[in-house]
């Protein structure tokens, strides 16, 4: 039997790095191509100086989640490391766990993309991979070991460690009184979120809960979903209501009137809560939290949580109390640096809870600035890269190609084209790091004129490359 090679089988695997992990279609993750990320994440993390015993593995609900598990503890244990699994949970609750425990994990997860693809995200004993770690997983060459896919049976550790991280963080009956729908659908953390809200208080009624994957983006809330929480809140009088993405790292929160909140305002308001000095959040992030003049320090990145750890670090040199957080709402904080969806979520619920008011209200405290965005699935990068190009080139282009309202000032090319216009509108837009998607942010003054220049935009662009 010819000997196989990582380096080969990752190369021929149609998988490739985004901004949250490894990710592509279901039918590429083979079991080969599985153990053979294991295979080259454990080897790194040993080539670095990681003392590499043990490994904990955790999933999403995606049908095809079980089965990438067991090839990728098969593999582990064909290298003599030991494989802790603790079953369905949230990415936050694994990584926590692993990291108190000072080994490397994985979450099998596609988070909010559809169910037909799934991906793999690699924490190192002291937290996220970053981008050189991703290039060394792709390009070790190391003979693939004869593995067989088995998983262990499913350990609750995890899960009471997470728990108890965010219980320590809030007061006793913080919410008690409040009344909160959680919208389950197939979140991984769907049972873990009831379980905590109701620890702090809160009467829980549970919402939409589905035995099929269902892939929610917080950053595009689908029509059914707005319509739905709409109903919701009129139907049951609810103070909030909170839902999450597939894996549990990207909040989705409603007001009292069922209207949900952006990610990055829900980010601002729990960064205030937690007395946050500085900040690195992504360029796509509203300005409101420049604006609001609440930190000393806030730094803009590419997005990605990568890119917001590697800015956290350099400002911890400058800063005590530091945070980072993403336009989906994922919240980092230096004890947890990866995404997390219910830390944000419950910052804002108490901030609520202990001023005496109601979360629209919370909001309409903050700079009023509105934003909005959606995506065109289905898109190749490179001609999504192709016309941003031509765009970044000649902005006229753009102005005239968009119907935009005002000529283009300044054009942010961080990460793809962020134009901000005369009359301080802004439209951004890049090609999803995860999926052949094009996806468009928009900023303006008012939350009616956001959504309706995001719809424009986008329909001018399917219009130009149909």
């Amino acid at each position: 039997m010819t000997t196989q090679h990582t380096a080969q089988i990752l190369e021929h695997s149609q998988i490739n790095f985004g901004t949250s992990g490894a990710r592509g279609l279901v039918e590429h993750f083979t079991d080969e191509v599985c153990a053979a990320f294991t295979v080259n994440f454990l080897t790194a993390l040993k080539q670095q100086g990681h003392v590499v015993k043990r490994l904990a593995l955790g999933i999403d609900l995606r049908p095809s989640s079980q089965a990438m598990a067991a090839a990728c503890a098969g593999a582990a244990k064909a290298l003599g490391v030991a494989v802790d699994y603790y079953g369905v949970l949230p990415t936050p609750a694994l990584a926590l766990h692993a990291m108190q425990q000072s080994y490397p994990a994985i979450m099998i997860t596609g988070s909010h993309i559809p169910f037909d693809r799934n991906g793999l995200k690699f924490y190192r004993p002291d937290g996220e991979i970053t981008k050189a770690d991703e290039q060394l997983i792709l390009t070790a060459n190391l003979a693939l070991p004869a593995f067989t896919p088995e998983c262990p049976q499913a350990s609750n550790a995890a899960v009471n460690t997470y728990l108890q991280y965010l219980r320590a963080r809030f007061p006793d009956n913080v919410l008690k009184g409040w009344k909160i729908g959680v919208y389950e659908h197939s979140a991984a953390g769907r049972d873990i979120t009831t379980t905590l809200l109701r620890q702090l208080g809160a009467e829980v009624v549970s919402l939409g809960r589905s035995h099929t994957f269902v892939p929610i983006d917080t950053e595009a809330v689908s029509a059914d979903d707005i319509a739905r929480g709409k109903a919701w809140s009129q139907a049951h009088g609810f103070d909030a209501i909170l839902s999450t993405d597939g894996d549990g790292d990207r909040p989705l929160v409603a007001d009292e009137t069922g209207q949900w909140l952006r990610g990055d305002l829900l980010g601002l308001i729990c960064a205030r809560y937690l007395q946050i000095e500085a900040l690195a959040v992504p360029v796509s992030c509203n300005t409101a939290i420049e604006t609001s003049s609440t930190f000393a320090e806030v730094v803009r990145t590419r997005i990605g949580s990568p890119y917001v750890i590697e800015a956290m670090q350099q400002l911890s040199e400058r800063h005590s109390r530091v945070a980072g957080f993403e336009a989906n709402g994922g919240f980092l904080l230096d004890a947890l640096p990866t995404r997390d969806a219910l830390l944000p979520a419950l910052a804002l619920f108490s901030s609520a809870r202990e001023s005496g008011t109601s979360i629209s209200k919370l909001v309409q405290e903050l700079p009023q600035r509105y934003t909005a965005s959606d995506r065109i699935t289905q898109v190749p990068t490179d001609k999504s890269l192709a016309l941003l190009q031509e765009w970044k080139a000649n902005p006229d282009l753009a102005y005239d190609a968009l119907q935009l309202s005002a000529r283009i000032q300044t054009i942010d090319t961080t990460d793809g084209v962020r134009m901000t216009l005369a009359n301080h509108d802004i439209v951004h837009l890049r090609p999803s790091g995860n999926a052949p998607e094009l996806r468009c942010y928009v900023e303006t003054d008012s939350d009616e004129r956001s959504a309706v220049l995001v719809e424009q935009v986008l329909g001018l662009i399917k219009e130009r490359i149909s």
